[in-house]
This record gives C-alpha cells, sequence and structure tokens, in this order.
C-alpha cells in the first residue's frame, strides 16, 4: 500500500527496497546506468511501440445519460464553484524551501487548495492542464481555467464503519479559475471537483455508470476533449460537453427529479451510478463520463512494476499537449520509470498527432501513428511538456525536492539541454501557458505538487517542505537557466 509520501506515480510502479538517499543522489547527479543496453538514453526509441487504437463505443451509453440528467457547461462549474484557493502571497504553502542545492526556482505563480483538499489523505493531485491548450485564443467564454486530476488512494487504514471514505471513487477532476477573484475576497478563486466516470449499460438495460479506477497521472485538454492517461491501457477520452449535473436545484437535501422521471441523490457517499432507479455519485453534484478510448496496439510489455522495459507499448505515466507554432497540435506521452542497475531502462517518451478539426487524435486506417518517439535522457519523470522543440521534465521521487530537466533533439538523439533546476517536493504533471494568443503576454510552465504536508520524516520546513500547491514558472525564468 501507497505510504503517504511515496510518489503515487508508484501506486502502480512501486519496486520495494529502494533506498531514499540513493534517490535524492540520482536526482542530483543522475549518471547512466553500466549494463549494455540495446540503445541507450535519448536514442530514438521504436514509435510504433506508441500507436493507438480506437477502444469500445460508448456513445450511446453517453447519449442516454444525457437524456436523463441535465448538462452543465465548464463555466457553470467555475460559477458554481464551492472551494475557494488562495493566490499567490496569501498562499502560504511553501513545498519549494531551499532545495538539495539551496538553488531552488521560485515559482511566479502559486495557488493554494483550501484546508480539506490541502490535508486529505483520500485523495491525491497528479495531472494538470488548463484552456491554453484547449483553446488557440487561451479562452473559454471569457475565463482562463485550470484543471487538475485526483486519484482516490482508497487505503483501508482511512476507513471507519461510517466514514463514507471505504468505496473507491476513482478520479476526480477540479475546474479552477486562477484569474477572477471571489468577490469580497481579492485573493480567492473559486474552483469545484467533479467526477470521472465511466458509462455502460446495466442488466437492466438502463444507462448508468461507475467510478473509474485509474492513476490519472496527466490529463490533457483538447478542444472540447479531455484526454486522461490509463498507465497500462493507453488514454480515456471525455467530452467536456457531457458534464452531467445530479443536483441543478442545489439543495443537496432533497432528491432531484430527473429528465426521465427519476431521482438523483447528492448525500449517499456509499453509491455511485443508477440503483433502484435513483442516481448516485458519491456525492459529487458532477459527473462526467467517458466517451471514448485509445488503447495500445502493441501488446504491454510493462507490468505494475515500477521498472520499465524497453520494447512493447510503454506505459501512459503522463501527458501534455503541444501547440507551439508551426507544429501540428501533438499529444506528448511519457512513462515513469524506476530505475537501478538491475534495471536500468529510463522509460520513453513520443508523440501523437492530433485532428485539429475535430480534437480527436488523428487516425490512418483505423491506427494512430506516432510520428517520434525517444528513450528518455534520465528516470523518474513524473510530468513532460514539448513547446518549440524543447522538452521539459519534472523529475521527483518521495519526498525530496524535486528538478526540472531541459532536453532538445540533437543530432537525432534527445539529450539534456543546460543543468538541473531544483524545484518543488513532489512535482508531478505538467502544463504549458503559451501566450500565443496575446503579444507580450508571459509564458508559463504549470505544475502541482502531490504530498500533503505533515510531520513525516524526510519532510523538512526548510531543505525539503511538503504541501500541495499549484504553480507556474515564467518560461523565460527556465530558459534564462545556465
Amino acid at each position: 500500500m501507497l505510504t503517504l509520501h511515496q510518489s503515487p506515480k508508484l501506486r502502480l510502479h512501486r519496486r520495494a527496497g529502494w533506498g531514499i538517499a540513493l534517490a535524492a543522489a540520482v536526482l542530483a547527479v543522475p549518471v547512466l546506468s553500466t549494463p549494455a543496453l540495446a540503445a541507450a538514453p535519448g536514442d530514438p526509441a521504436t514509435s510504433s511501440s506508441f500507436n493507438l487504437k480506437p477502444g469500445p463505443d460508448l456513445s450511446s451509453a453517453v447519449t442516454a445519460l444525457k437524456t436523463a440528467l441535465p448538462t452543465e457547461g465548464v463555466q457553470d462549474l467555475l460559477d458554481q464553484g464551492n472551494r475557494i484557493a488562495k493566490t499567490d502571497a496569501s498562499c502560504t504553502t511553501d513545498p519549494f524551501g531551499t532545495g538539495d542545492n539551496g538553488a531552488v526556482l521560485a515559482p511566479a505563480r502559486k495557488l493554494c487548495w483550501d484546508a480539506g483538499d490541502a490535508g486529505t489523505e483520500e485523495w491525491i493531485p497528479q495531472g494538470i492542464t488548463g484552456v491554453s491548450d484547449a483553446q488557440a485564443d487561451e479562452l473559454w467564454g471569457s475565463r482562463k481555467p485550470l484543471v487538475t486530476a485526483w486519484y482516490d488512494k482508497a487505503n483501508p487504514a482511512l476507513c471507519t464503519a461510517d466514514s463514507g471514505t471505504c468505496p473507491d471513487k476513482g478520479v476526480r477532476l477540479s475546474f479552477l479559475d486562477p484569474e477572477t477573484p471571489v468577490t469580497g475576497t481579492p485573493d480567492g478563486r473559486r474552483y469545484r471537483h467533479a467526477l470521472l466516470v465511466e458509462p455502460y449499460f446495466n442488466s437492466y438495460g438502463n444507462a448508468s455508470y461507475r467510478a473509474i479506477d485509474i492513476h490519472a497521472g496527466g490529463i490533457a485538454w483538447y478542444k472540447y476533449y479531455l484526454y486522461v492517461a490509463d498507465t497500462l491501457n493507453g488514454l480515456r477520452v471525455f467530452d467536456m460537453r457531457s458534464i452531467l449535473d445530479l443536483n441543478p436545484d442545489q439543495n443537496a437535501s432533497v432528491d432531484d427529479t430527473t429528465l426521465n422521471g427519476l431521482k438523483s441523490n447528492v448525500t449517499d457517499e456509499s453509491k455511485i451510478g443508477r440503483q433502484s432507479n435513483i442516481y448516485y455519485s458519491h456525492t459529487y453534484r458532477y459527473v462526467l463520463p467517458q466517451v471514448a478510448s485509445y488503447k495500445f496496439v502493441a501488446a504491454q510489455g510493462n507490468s505494475s512494476a515500477a521498472t520499465c522495459v524497453a520494447t512493447g507499448a510503454p506505459k501512459a505515466s503522463y501527458i501534455s499537449i503541444d501547440r507551439s507554432a508551426p507544429t501540428a497540435p501533438t499529444l506528448i506521452m511519457g512513462e515513469y520509470c524506476n530505475s537501478d542497475t538491475d534495471h536500468p531502462e529510463k522509460g520513453r517518451v513520443g508523440a501523437l498527432p492530433i485532428d485539429d478539426t475535430t480534437g480527436l487524435l488523428q487516425e490512418t486506417g483505423g491506427t494512430v501513428t506516432t510520428t517520434s518517439a525517444y528513450y528518455l535522457p534520465r528516470d523518474l519523470t513524473q510530468g513532460a511538456a514539448r513547446y518549440n522543440g524543447m522538452y521539459y521534465f519534472n523529475r521527483s521521487y518521495l519526498d525530496n525536492s524535486g528538478s526540472l530537466r531541459r532536453a532538445t533533439i540533437t543530432n537525432g538523439r534527445l539529450v539534456d539541454y543546460g543543468s538541473n533546476i531544483t524545484n518543488a517536493v513532489g512535482p508531478e504533471d505538467l502544463y504549458i501557458e503559451h501566450g500565443q494568443s496575446m503579444p507580450g503576454a508571459t509564458q508559463y510552465l504549470w505544475s502541482l505538487t502531490e504530498h500533503r504536508a505533515d510531520t513525516t520524516a524526510g519532510c523538512t520546513d526548510t531543505g525539503s517542505p511538503c504541501g500541495r500547491v499549484l504553480y507556474a514558472h515564467r518560461l523565460s525564468d527556465i530558459l534564462a537557466r545556465p
């Protein structure tokens, strides 16, 4: 079972017995493993290993659910934000500290979750994306939302007879507007959770849905579609036009009447989906059903261990969108690997084309054909983004200070660019706010941290502090580093 300060990438990939001290050293000064490899870190990888094919058609179940439950849009969720994040100076959580080498890169922007989300043991934040991925003008209506993903740790040790934390609720999203102050609270920003669900027809032929038990280590939003990494399988796809509202009257104490004359209940934490003609949601007002999926064509070469293999389908550990011109829109996918001398693989990163007309991945003959793939220069990679030919990688292990690495394609290989940049403890997925829509706009590299602040050994107030924040570095600050 995952302990508090194990990287949640290790929820599926933890290899027992690897020392924290060794990990800290690897993060500070990584050394290539001595065993001979078929391909060295940074070499081109077999692109076809990343190829995908569409999964089962879920449209009929989603259509049936939308005739039963009303739909809302992203702006509605932002308007109905029932939690408040604090921003910048009012966000006092600081997971950056001094770093392992005293040269930490402080963020240009930072937001703190409310107390419940900052301290929950049940939910672990992982993925991040935003409207700059989704829209060329970087606006959803008049808003600039960020979206993050959390997975349910579902630890039996957290359960009591009536706590309601025992059911594995799967994955939830947080929709947050970092730009619009809360009325009367200038340092506050509203946000709202929504639960991801998988639709299906139950044994009575009625449309229902269930929780999605995946890690959600990376998410990426393009046009209406939200892509979610499904580690050993590929990608799950959700449509922002299909957000279902189980409590439109905003009175949770009374079950609402649904569009098909049944009821919806947002007070019973133990139930999900349609049961006895009532729709449940583990108490979440909003649920977002999956509309599609993409499966790896190649056989999966990896198991649930943290270590990776060099061939076969990769793990979909994290994803992002490359919108840099003149590059066609591209989904970047990479894998987390906890390597050692017995398992020297660092992981791979690939690029998948997006059809800009539909917002879905571009298929040729029923296959999404990868445009490029490389072995990663470094292991322990928790997030990747690419912009104007520069790759950015977040690396972290347990409660050590993380590191931000850069790399470029040089002489046909993906090689390190510049030196290590020390950043927050527990950094995860990456998202680029590209600023292309407005001349002179600041470009940001966004991420988020996973560890809640507490007194667990290894987390300190200075060198390696823990705490959950959303944060952004200016791209110009990163590129100015040697």
